[in-house]
C-alpha cells in the first residue's frame, strides 16, 4: 500500500490540540473504540479522536491534517460490517455524532437536509408529524453520513432502492478542506459528472460528508406484515422471484433459514414455525394491500408455502421486524464465546436459489454453523458464520467458506458485496469482480486525495 508522505501525527495532534480544545481526545479507551466495528476484521486505534460540531471543525482539521499528511477517517456509529473505522496507518478519527441537526424538511418537495450524525430513527422521528418518512433501514440504527458512505440498504430496498437512490445531494470536504456541493436538490439533473454517486459508497476515501439532502415518502395509508413458511429455502426463493416477475409493489419480503427462526425464536421470544421462512411487508391503500397479501398467499402456496399469517397491527409488525434485524445477535447467542464472521453477496435473482443452494451444502461439507438471511427481492444474502476466534482451525474453514461463497457469487454474474461495502475486508474480492476498473478508482483518489490521508486503505490498494 503506497503512503505517500511520511506522516508526523505527533505534530499534527498537537496543533489540533490547541485548535480544539475540549474535542480531541487521545485516551486509549476512546480511541480503542473508535477503531473498531462490527465486523470480524481486526481493529487499528487512531492516535486521537475529533468529536467535530460543525462543518467549519471538519473543514479546520482536514487542513491540518493535509498539512501534515496525517490520515483522517470517519466515524459515525461505529456499525459498519468490513473493518470501514480501522485507522490502519493511525491519524485522527472525525466522530460526526455530535453534528446531528435536520437542518431542513421541504414537505411540498418530499426531502430533507440533515448532518451526517443525524440517526435514520431519529430522523423517522421527527418526520412522524409529516406525513412523510425516509425508508432506508439498514437494520442498525446507523447515522444517515455512514449509510451514506457505505451505500446501505436494508430490508426495504426491494421498493424504495438503496442510498444510491434516496440522495439527492451532498456537500463534502474534500482532502485539501475545500468544500464542495455535488449537486442541487431538484430530483433529477443531467448537469455534467454525477458527482453525488461518486461520494456515495466512497467509504470517506475522497472526502468528508457535512450535509446530506435525502428523498423522502409518504407514509403509506396501510401497512401489512406476513410470514409463511416454506419446505426448502428453494421454494422460498422460487416464491420470491415469482413475486418480483409478477410484479407486486412488496415493499420488505426477506428470508430466514431454519437455523436462524430457530435463534430468533429463542432470543426475541417469538414462537414462529422452524422451517424456511419469509417475512414481508405490504405498503398502499387498505385495498392493495390486502389484494397484494391474498395475491401473493396464492403464489406461494404453488411452492409450497403454509401457514401463512399476516397482520397489520403495529406492534405486532415491530416485534416482527426487530426479531428480523436482532438475527445476527441471536445467531451469535447460538454457541457461547463464539463471534459472528458476518459477509454478503449480491447475485441476479435468477441465480439467487442455486447460489443458496451451493452454498448451503458447501456449509454442510465444512462442519459449520452459518445461518442464512437474506433480502432476497433483490438477490443480497447474507451468512452469519458463528466461529470461535480461538479456533484456528475453524476460522481458516469459514475463511475458506468465505471466499468461495465470493467467487460463487462472481461466477454467476454477481457482486462481493450487495451492502456491506469493501472496507478493507473485501479488497481483494473488489479486485478479482472489476479487474482493471479498480485502476480508474485508483486514478480518482489520486486526484482528488493526492496526499492519501483520507480513509487510506479502503475501498481499494494504491499501487505501489
Amino acid at each position: 500500500m503506497t503512503k505517500y508522505f511520511e506522516p508526523n501525527h505527533t505534530t499534527c495532534i498537537n496543533k489540533l490540540s490547541g485548535v480544539f480544545a475540549g474535542k480531541l481526545v487521545t485516551s486509549k479507551a476512546v480511541c480503542d473504540q473508535h477503531g473498531t466495528d462490527e465486523s470480524f476484521h481486526e481493529s487499528h486505534s487512531p492516535d486521537a479522536v475529533l468529536f467535530a460540531h460543525s462543518k467549519d471543525d471538519v473543514v479546520r482539521a482536514v487542513t491540518i491534517c493535509a498539512q501534515y499528511h496525517t490520515p483522517v477517517i470517519p466515524f459515525g456509529t461505529g456499525t459498519s460490517l468490513e473493518g470501514h473505522v480501522a485507522a490502519i496507518n493511525g491519524g485522527v478519527c472525525i466522530d460526526t455524532s455530535k453534528m446531528n441537526q435536520i437542518l431542513a424538511v421541504h414537505q411540498n418537495d418530499a426531502d430533507c437536509v440533515v448532518q451526517p450524525g443525524v440517526r435514520r430513527m431519529q430522523l423517522n422521528e421527527h418526520l412522524r408529524d409529516t406525513g412523510l418518512f425516509f425508508p432506508i433501514d439498514p437494520g442498525a440504527d446507523a447515522s444517515i453520513g455512514g449509510m451514506v458512505s457505505t451505500r446501505a440498504s436494508g430490508t426495504n430496498a426491494v421498493r424504495y432502492g438503496t442510498m444510491r437512490h434516496n440522495v439527492l445531494s451532498l456537500e463534502v470536504v474534500l482532502a485539501n478542506g475545500e468544500i464542495i456541493n455535488t449537486a442541487r436538490r431538484a430530483r433529477k439533473s443531467a448537469a455534467g459528472y454525477d458527482l453525488t454517486a461518486l461520494m456515495i459508497g466512497a467509504e470517506g476515501t475522497l472526502g468528508l460528508i457535512t450535509e446530506i439532502t435525502l428523498k423522502l415518502y409518504g407514509i403509506p395509508e396501510a401497512i401489512s406484515s406476513a410470514v409463511c413458511t416454506f419446505p426448502t429455502v428453494e421454494d422460498a426463493v422460487n416464491t420470491t422471484i415469482a413475486t418480483i416477475q409478477c410484479g407486486v409493489p412488496i415493499a420488505r419480503i426477506e428470508l430466514m433459514d431454519a437455523i436462524s427462526i430457530s435463534a430468533v425464536n429463542a432470543y426475541s421470544g417469538l414462537s414462529l414455525d422452524v422451517a424456511p421462512t419469509l417475512f414481508m411487508e405490504f405498503h398502499g391503500s387498505k385495498q392493495s394491500v390486502q389484494e397484494q397479501s391474498e395475491f401473493v398467499c396464492n403464489l406461494s402456496s404453488q411452492f409450497g408455502g403454509s401457514q401463512f399469517k399476516w397482520t397489520t397491527r403495529s406492534e405486532e409488525r415491530t416485534q416482527l421486524w426487530q426479531a428480523r434485524h436482532d438475527a445476527a445477535y441471536a445467531c451469535k447467542a447460538l454457541r457461547k464465546n463464539c463471534e459472528i464472521m458476518a459477509t454478503d453477496v449480491c447475485v441476479p435473482i435468477s441465480k439467487l436459489a442455486e447460489c443458496i443452494k451451493l452454498t448451503q451444502q458447501d456449509i454442510e461439507a465444512s462442519a459449520l454453523l452459518a445461518p442464512v438471511l437474506g433480502h432476497v427481492g433483490d438477490g443480497n444474502f447474507h451468512l452469519g458464520l458463528v466461529v470461535n476466534p480461538n479456533d484456528q482451525s475453524e476460522v481458516k474453514r469459514a475463511c475458506d467458506l468465505h471466499k468461495r461463497l465470493v467467487n460463487r457469487a462472481l461466477e454467476m454474474e454477481g457482486t462481493c458485496t450487495g451492502e456491506h461495502g469493501i472496507g478493507y475486508g473485501k479488497i481483494d474480492f473488489l479486485e478479482a469482480e472489476l479487474g482493471r476498473s479498480t485502476q480508474v478508482m485508483r486514478l480518482i483518489k489520486q486526484s482528488l486525495d493526492p496526499k492519501n490521508i483520507m480513509n487510506p486503505g479502503k475501498v481499494i490498494n494504491l499501487e505501489t
